[in-house]
């Protein structure tokens, strides 16, 4: 094997290694400024609005009044430092100026005129959703994010009722849980790939803890000091990541059965097939209160047996 770092701490081991995507240097924005320099005068969809030093076409799309439906997945507008990334493309628009963009990354020159409605930009934006859709875990009832899930918004937002790529549901070629913490549970087979997570973790935390490892079909979420589970990372279970992704990727353990509905055989665990953990069994594990009445509900029934 390679002694370059950057091919250290491949998660295959014997196989192929498989390089990072990036170094991040914690405490430092991973993403260039993006925003425009001065105030703007965008028209969006016939109606003219005027924005701020430091936005871009994406913040121009939400302050008009327009019937025009944009979303952003890997965008996150409630703190600067985390993104954008232009990593999804369900955000793009159409401008005269520069064709179809992506409208969470691209500056709002002043001028600029933006049509949300195009057929290009429409179609582009439901094509990159699907993908997405694609290469997910759609098995939202027992997902502890069902509900609460920006993924799930925008599909319904679109009508989605089948993605024309399909769905992802070979069972073999799913990654197990890492519930090794006890305090957050990592779920890669609902990963978009936005990067929130390393950002949060890197920009605003400042932990140093997540990173983007491997390349095309095989990146996924890592680990800075090459761990391969979240308990044997630096992670101080701030839970930051969890808060800024928008699936069921990365979710708080007291969350992960609070929207789970009860079908009979069928739980998180179970819809997946495998999952890391059983070597920390002397960690504490909490029970939600779910867990606790299925628990009571368990011994009730041993006893009648009895």
């Amino acid at each position: 094997m390679s002694t370059d770092p950057i091919w250290e701490n491949s998660r295959d081991e014997g196989g192929p290694d498989l390089p990072l995507n990036e170094y991040i240097e914690t405490g430092t924005a991973n993403d260039p400024d993006v925003g425009s320099t001065d105030r703007a005068a965008i028209t969006v969809d016939g109606e003219t609005v005027t924005v701020e030093e430091g936005t871009t076409l994406l913040d121009a799309v939400e302050k008009a009044e327009t019937d025009g439906y944009v979303p952003a997945l890997c965008s996150y507008d409630e703190d600067e430092r985390i993104g954008p990334r232009s990593e999804c493309r369900t955000c793009v628009v159409e401008t005269d100026e520069h064709g179809v963009v992506p409208s969470c990354s691209f500056p709002a020159e002043d001028g600029l005129t933006v049509r949300t409605d195009a057929e290009d930009a429409a179609n582009a934006r439901d094509v990159n959703l699907d993908l997405v859709l694609s290469d997910h875990n759609l098995r939202c009832t027992t997902c502890g994010k069902n509900g609460r899930c920006d993924l799930q918004d925008v599909s319904i937002e679109n009508d989605v009722v089948e993605p024309r790529y399909g769905v992802f549901d070979d069972r073999d070629e799913y990654e197990p849980i890492d519930e090794s913490s006890p305090f957050i549970q990592i779920d890669r087979n609902k990963c978009i790939l936005c990067n929130r997570c390393v950002e949060a973790c890197n920009d605003v935390q400042v932990e140093g803890v997540l990173r983007m490892e491997g390349n095309a079909g095989e990146t996924r979420i890592g680990f800075q000091n090459g761990a391969e589970t979240m308990m044997e990372s630096t992670c101080v279970s701030c839970g930051h990541c969890a808060t800024v992704c928008p699936t069921g990727a990365l979710v708080e353990q007291d969350m992960t059965d609070i929207a789970t509905i009860p079908v009979p055989g069928f739980n998180q665990h179970n819809s997946i097939g495998k999952s890391v953990g059983e070597d920390y069994e002397h960690q504490p594990r909490q029970m939600t209160p779910m867990k606790e009445e299925r628990k009571g509900r368990k011994g009730g029934a041993e006893s009648d047996d009895d």
